[in-house]
């Protein structure tokens, strides 16, 4: 393997922290599974700490890297190795459907506050790509992802990935395991798309506008969000619309269900079809 003598120092701007802990990497690759027939997109390598470790396991390593700093030192790394591709692009602008199609892929992230739900929205239509998502976020939006319904932590994020993902926490990882050393926790999931998501499926956008609506102020009641929100959307008859899902409409968005989420939209979808 070719070590770069280039050197890229984190960028505040862009959330970068680099993990350097070896035990933490090799948990983190141990979670990914990757094998010979794989395909890996790892978004953000950094310097190729993970790279490295999920080369030696996979059949081919695509790296998705916004810093144009660091695609030298990608390249001088791991350049001659024919199952490494290098993207430079931002991850929200990537089409998954044409990267590598006809084969499921695994991802690997970490992924940096400031980003994270912006990117878990775009993954959620191409889903299905994904036999399964490795993702390391700041703790506290682990702790939102999940949120028991009636707990002060749930809320948007909660519900759009509780409803197309199973997730499984794994593990935390301290702030001493990177460079910079950040002043939060991270922790790390594991999400695997759901294959029974119901009447959202395919009414992704849709689904997100409903959930925005309804957390959109959350000390509120939902029938009190709806109303306020009903002449944007369209929505005729808010009260009706609890009524026939069956959620009572004094209550709070944080307290829905999943089941009761997917009932609400199911009715709600004629209002803005």
């Amino acid at each position: 393997m070719i070590l770069s003598n280039r050197q890229s120092f984190a960028k505040k701007s862009l959330g970068q922290n680099f993990l350097v802990d070896r035990n933490f990497i090799s948990k983190i690759v141990d979670a990914v599974a990757p094998a010979p027939p794989d395909t890996v997109i790892e978004v953000g390598p950094g310097h190729g700490a993970l790279t490295e470790p999920l080369l030696e396991r996979c059949g081919t390593l695509v790296a998705v890297e916004l810093d144009r700093e660091l695609i030298p030192i990608l390249h001088d790394r791991f350049g001659d190795i024919d199952r490494f591709e290098l993207i430079n692009e931002d991850v929200l602008k990537i089409d998954f459907s044409e990267v590598h199609p006809g084969h499921r892929l695994k991802l690997v992230a970490n992924l940096p506050y400031y980003i994270s739900t912006a990117v878990l929205l775009h993954l959620l239509p191409y889903r299905d790509r994904f036999s399964s998502l490795v993702l390391m976020f700041q703790r506290e939006v682990v702790d939102r992802m999940t949120a028991k319904p009636g707990t002060s932590d749930r809320g948007f994020l909660t519900v759009m990935v509780e409803t197309f993902f199973e997730v499984e926490r794994l593990f935390d990882v301290p702030p001493s395991s990177f460079r910079p050393v950040p002043k939060v926790w991270s922790s790390v999931v594991r999400l695997r798309p759901r294959a029974d998501v119901g009447s959202p499926a395919g009414k992704e956008a849709e689904f997100e506008k409903l959930v925005g609506i309804a957390f959109r102020q959350k000390r509120k009641t939902i029938l009190n969000n709806l109303k306020r929100a009903a002449n944007d959307v369209g929505l005729v008859n808010p009260v009706q619309l609890l009524s026939a899902a069956s959620i009572d409409p004094k209550r709070r968005a944080e307290t829905l269900a999943i089941d009761e989420w997917k009932r609400l939209f199911a009715n709600w979808v004629p209002d803005i079809s």
